[in-house]
């Protein structure tokens, strides 16, 4: 029998309102989606203003993020023409994204879930991300 980490409710709550502190710092109205260590969404948040691409986006970055245990920009940067990784991004229905935005969350040594976010430039998105990372660490503690 397998034992399963997860992210709690309680735990995407503290994901998100980290990165939404971070986004209201900089200004941009983010999409937060927190999903558990399958890629199913635990928690998703709109900020007002926040754009209705960004909605499906955010999900779609925090899903790539847990299935395959990487960030999204890792992809970005090796999914291009000419790379063994190029054609990944059109795998999972459509809906791995190598958009910028996607982290994994780690917790004891294991992949719980991840976060994603849409609704500025990439370093924007990354950067919510991981103060929504960093508050949640700082939570275990």
């Amino acid at each position: 029998m397998l034992t399963i980490e997860r992210l709690s409710y309680q735990d995407a709550q503290i994901l998100i309102q980290g990165a939404e502190a971070k986004a209201r710092e900089i200004n941009v109205p983010m999409c937060i989606a927190v999903v558990d260590e399958s890629g199913f969404l635990i928690a998703f948040q709109r900020m007002d203003g926040g754009k209705p691409l960004s909605t499906t986006l955010a999900q779609d970055k925090a899903h790539t993020a847990a299935i395959s245990r990487k960030s999204t920009q890792a992809y970005n940067q090796n999914c291009v023409p000419g790379n063994l990784t190029f054609g990944i991004h059109t795998s999972a229905g459509g809906r791995f994204s190598i958009v910028g935005g996607g982290i994994p969350v780690m917790a004891n040594g294991a992949l719980v879930g991840a976060i994603g976010l849409s609704g500025g430039a990439p370093e924007q998105d990354i950067a919510c991300g991981e103060a929504g990372i960093q508050a949640f660490t700082d939570s275990q503690a």
